[in-house]
């Protein structure tokens, strides 16, 4: 899900320029447009890296589950994985990694679906008045979360006919929510979307999604790294001739930097 909330990163930067106005109060007023924009512009470049760095500097637990159920409600699978971050091995890995071979689509049936929760590049998304067009904004204002001054966005899509080419347009099309801004990184702190109307797949022959909710939450260290903290989503729809309800939830917990190793120290203190 990491490309998601690059999409919402650019929805925001959509919304930046899309004519918000603050709202006089007895905190100090609230940056300027021309103030906001070069500088979540520049964050959004730097998210990659952001996690990158992460990855290769912390020790951490990353825990996922996903359950699939039917219309009924009833259990029909059930994954859970949970890994650990090594800094040291995710170097090495950097190193020598290959391109994944590519997902085999598998036939659906009662206990396998082609449904993931595939994440969508970030590079379809690149920031263009097409995508800034599509939404209407609001700033609800400013808040204090995690002892941080935090920018609030609402964005819904604009009425009438939008551009749609493929599945991703449908979804951009129909996606509504609320996005958190750090006030000082203008990184992306939260996020709670939801689809506004039904998806159809290829004309709703192949399937569709009628309900779809996504949340994560995200951490800010001490070093200016941000990361994923806690993660959900929740789809319900139709795939093939199947109902699919599908839950996930993933989260970081004992994270910890990683001690550098005793060579490491040694020339740092020479």
């Amino acid at each position: 899900m990491r490309a998601l909330r690059h999409l919402w990163m650019l929805v925001v930067l959509a919304g930046m320029t899309s004519g918000l106005s603050a709202a006089s109060t007895n905190e100090p007023a609230l940056p300027t447009l021309v103030e906001i924009f070069p500088k979540v512009v520049e964050r959004a470049k730097q998210e990659t890296e952001n996690d990158r760095q992460f990855q290769l500097n912390y020790i951490f637990v990353h825990s996922k589950l996903m359950e699939f159920r039917n219309g009924d409600g009833d259990l029909k699978k059930h994954e859970a994985k949970v890994f650990t971050n090594y800094p040291a091995i995710k170097r090495q890995r950097e190193k020598s990694a290959k391109p994944p071979p590519p997902r085999k689509n598998e036939p659906v049936s009662e206990t396998h679906s082609n449904v993931r929760g595939k994440q969508f590049d970030e590079n379809d998304f690149a920031i263009s008045s097409n995508l800034v067009t599509r939404f209407d904004f609001k700033l609800i204002g400013r808040v204090q979360l995690n002892q941080r001054p935090t920018l609030i966005i609402d964005f819904e899509p604009k009425k009438g006919k939008l551009p749609e080419r493929n599945l991703k347009d449908k979804f951009i099309n129909k996606a509504a929510g609320r996005v958190w801004l750090d006030e000082a990184d203008y990184a992306i702190s939260k996020v709670d979307l939801r689809l506004t109307d039904r998806v159809s797949v290829l004309g709703g022959l192949v399937g569709a999604i009628w309900k779809f909710t996504y949340k994560f939450e995200r951490d800010r260290l001490p070093d200016g790294l941000w990361f994923t903290r806690d993660e959900t989503w929740h789809l319900e729809g139709r795939e093939v001739i199947f109902t699919r309800v599908v839950d996930f939830h993933g989260e970081r917990t004992a994270v910890q930097k990683e001690k550098p190793a005793a060579s490491e120290t040694e020339t740092a203190g020479r």
